[in-house]
């Protein structure tokens, strides 16, 4: 049976990652990454639209499941080299968190609900990653 997992990146940097079938957490780490196996389920958490910006979102931008394959190293040619692992996403809305707070293994009864986000990654129940798609509106398909 698939894990599931929260990612955490600016809604600009999962817009990228979405545009190009790609993902990758904590400043570009392998480890991380390489916790996640091919068919588990990515749900991004982006608290803000710009990486470090006041412009506050705290949304769920995007969801898919991992390929298979290792985390791989990629040139952005600007000198920084991080690690990626490639991502079928779904068609998907993005969607607030807070109507969700309450519903939500991971932050119902909470008051501190943001504290596991600062983590970059971290694993999610099934209940919670099925309330995640059907908010965004994402068809999961079955894990291979």
């Amino acid at each position: 049976m698939p894990n599931n997992w929260i990612a955490i990146a600016s809604a600009e940097h999962v817009r990228r990652g979405r545009a190009d079938g790609f993902m990758q957490v904590c400043h570009g780490k392998a480890g991380p990454l390489r916790r996640i196996a091919a068919g588990d389920g990515i749900a991004y958490y982006s608290p803000s639209v710009t990486f470090g910006g006041n412009d506050k979102l705290q949304a769920f931008t995007a969801i898919g499941r991992a390929r298979s394959g290792d985390p791989y190293l990629f040139d952005t040619g600007c000198g920084f080299r991080p690690y990626r692992r490639d991502v079928d996403w779904l068609a998907a809305c993005e969607a607030p968190i807070r109507p969700l707070l309450d519903a939500l293994d991971f932050t119902a009864g909470h008051r501190n609900w943001g504290y596991q986000f600062r983590f970059g990654l971290f694993s999610v129940s099934a209940h919670d990653f099925d309330l995640i798609a059907e908010a965004m509106g994402a068809r999961l398909p079955e894990p291979a």
